[in-house]
């Protein structure tokens, strides 16, 4: 007898890594999606993780996650395999509410080396392909577009967007703390004890700005966002020099029109003639914000749309 579909609002472990998850799991099984039809939930590629009892991650909006959990068990048993779920599936009763079909493939113990391997180049923050072979197992493979490749399909994983944040006041303490809620990598530089002590209250990781400079040990890759929020715009043009010759995705700094003229103006005179166009200000999708709350949401928006 088939088990009942879960609730379609159900959500389980979404913060939470499926592969660390894994590494630590005594019998794991990674459930990947690796082909959709029409429309989808979640992307090629979306891994979610069965660890015992525990479930870590979703492939739809909660409605196949319980018949999902059977087929991992029974793949402890009997190998990997592909199931199907919507459009060409043969189970009626299981729908997906926003139409198309999803293909499933279910990996039980992945290789513990290659978790660890894959964990170690992921620290590092860098790009990993992770590849099914035609045979469903799982191994390393060069970092490219998510999809279908000659030995068999290829997981691109990337960075998430890391976040280092200079300022003070609320408008930094407010957004870093947006930042982490969020459960993205982060660091808030700020040149006041109050802000590290506000920011530090509420679970923000942060450190003590000593002078305006960017620090020569932050590793600057091109997943990292560099934002300013700064009323005294003094302590810019420094951080921001230095920022603008890193492959940072997004340079922001907060500030009116006319704060962002003075800013190119100070750079110029700073001799900083390359890059001026990557700097962005006013920041934030909602322009003229000025509660910190609301400059958090909209900054924080514009820079994950960058970032896709």
């Amino acid at each position: 007898m088939r088990t009942e579909p879960a609730p379609c609002t159900r959500k389980t472990g979404l913060s939470d890594d499926p592969l660390a998850a894994a590494l630590d799991c005594p019998d794991p099984v990674l459930a990947i999606i690796t082909g959709i039809t029409g429309p989808s939930y979640r992307p090629l590629g979306e891994i979610m993780g069965f660890c015992g009892d525990r479930q870590v991650g979703s492939l739809s909006s909660g409605c196949i996650e319980t018949d999902l959990a059977r087929h991992a068990r029974q793949s402890l048993q009997d190998g990997p395999q592909v199931v199907r779920y919507g459009e060409g599936s043969p189970w009626f009763d299981l729908q997906l509410p926003c139409g198309g079909g999803l293909e499933i493939t279910l990996v039980p113990r992945p290789c513990p080396g290659l978790l660890a391997d894959i964990a170690k180049a992921r620290a590092s923050r860098h790009p990993v392909g992770l590849c099914i072979t035609h045979d469903l197992m799982l191994r390393r493979c060069d970092p490219g577009p998510t999809g279908p490749m000659a030995e068999g399909f290829r997981i691109l994983l990337v960075p998430p967007p890391r976040f280092l944040i200079f300022g003070q006041g609320p408008e930094a303490v407010v957004f870093a703390g947006l930042v982490r809620a969020a459960g993205y990598p982060h660091l808030l530089l700020a040149p006041d004890q109050q802000t590290i002590a506000q920011a530090e209250a509420a679970g923000t990781l942060a450190r003590l700005l000593h002078w305006p400079a960017l620090p020569t040990d932050l590793d600057i890759d091109d997943r990292s966002a560099v934002v300013l929020f700064f009323h005294d715009h003094d302590w810019e043009p420094p951080i921001l020099a230095r920022a603008l010759k890193s492959p940072a995705f997004y340079i922001g700094a907060q500030g009116s029109q006319r704060a962002r003229d003075r800013r190119l103006a100070s750079l110029h005179d700073h001799g900083v003639r390359q890059g001026l166009e990557r700097l962005r200000g006013p920041i934030g999708l909602i322009r003229s914000a000025r509660d910190p709350r609301t400059l958090a949401v909209s900054v924080l928006a514009e820079v994950l749309e960058a970032a896709a």
